[in-house]
């Protein structure tokens, strides 16, 4: 397998797309959301991140297999 340095910038690309799509669309509300967030024990974020990581292998191999 080669690594695809268009693939890796396009993905790159749309996770920038998605991390930017909340702080655009609810600028006001981003502050406080971030406050609440910064104020979760670690142990939360942890499951926060691995859901976010598996959602995101899933969808990867949903779209791998699926297309």
């Amino acid at each position: 397998m080669q690594f695809d340095l268009a693939f890796f910038l396009c993905a790159l690309g749309l996770a920038f797309i998605l991390e930017g799509i909340p702080y655009f669309i609810w600028a006001e509300k981003m502050p406080r959301f971030l406050e609440v967030m910064s104020k979760q024990p670690p142990s939360n974020l942890r499951r926060l991140g691995f859901a976010a990581i598996t959602l995101g292998v899933l969808a990867i191999y949903l779209g791998q297999s699926l297309f």
